[in-house]
């Protein structure tokens, strides 16, 4: 009787980044073929002209004009209630701020910076001996997970970050461009 030999597979740190990256550009090359005949319709996919969160209700909605187009349930920082105050606070800034950046090779799938900390946000810590933090993002679920899927479902999770499902990240991915407005409410 022959013994099997186990072989470990060794990979540099970050060789998966590739495989990732190329997964989240299918699937945002599938979501706009889906997309298509929705938008063949009225000639191209809505352009949401801002982005609004409601932390107390857990909700993103993408608007044109008064209109909404999509709304998405979100988690927040792992401490919700409030404004963000420093760096490391785990708290979701709240205000006006833009969408400032595209990262498709995040460690998440997709992320979008928004322009925290304003001018403001940055005083008001400094004025409190602290750092403001940053590195805000509208993100989807972790590229290498550590808990269940029904964790990120349901738990406020992130370290300030607004995370959404990957597929609605996909729809936000689509649907907004640099530039765009988001709110964040309490």
């Amino acid at each position: 009787m022959r013994t099997a030999q186990r072989t470990a597979i060794r990979t540099r740190p970050g060789a998966w980044r590739p495989a990732v990256s190329f997964v989240a550009a299918l699937l945002i090359a599938v979501a706009a073929v889906l997309v298509a005949p929705r938008a063949a319709a009225s000639t191209m996919l809505p352009v949401a002209d801002r982005v609004v969160v409601d932390k107390s209700e857990r909700r993103l909605r993408l608007y044109d004009g008064d209109a909404v187009l999509r709304e998405f349930r979100v988690s927040l920082g792992a401490e919700p209630v409030g404004d963000k105050l420093q760096e490391g606070d785990n708290r979701t800034p709240e205000g006006r701020y833009t969408l400032d950046l595209r990262n498709p090779d995040s460690d998440f799938f997709l992320s979008i910076r928004i322009s925290y900390p304003s001018p403001s946000d940055t005083a008001a810590a400094r004025a409190q001996g602290v750092e403001p933090g940053g590195q805000i993002m509208i993100h989807g679920q972790p590229n290498v997970p550590r808990y269940s899927p029904g964790f990120y479902a349901r738990a406020d999770w992130t370290n300030g970050c607004i995370a959404v499902s990957n597929l609605a990240m996909i729809d936000i991915w689509l649907m907004t461009r640099p530039g765009t407005p988001i709110e964040i409410r309490p």
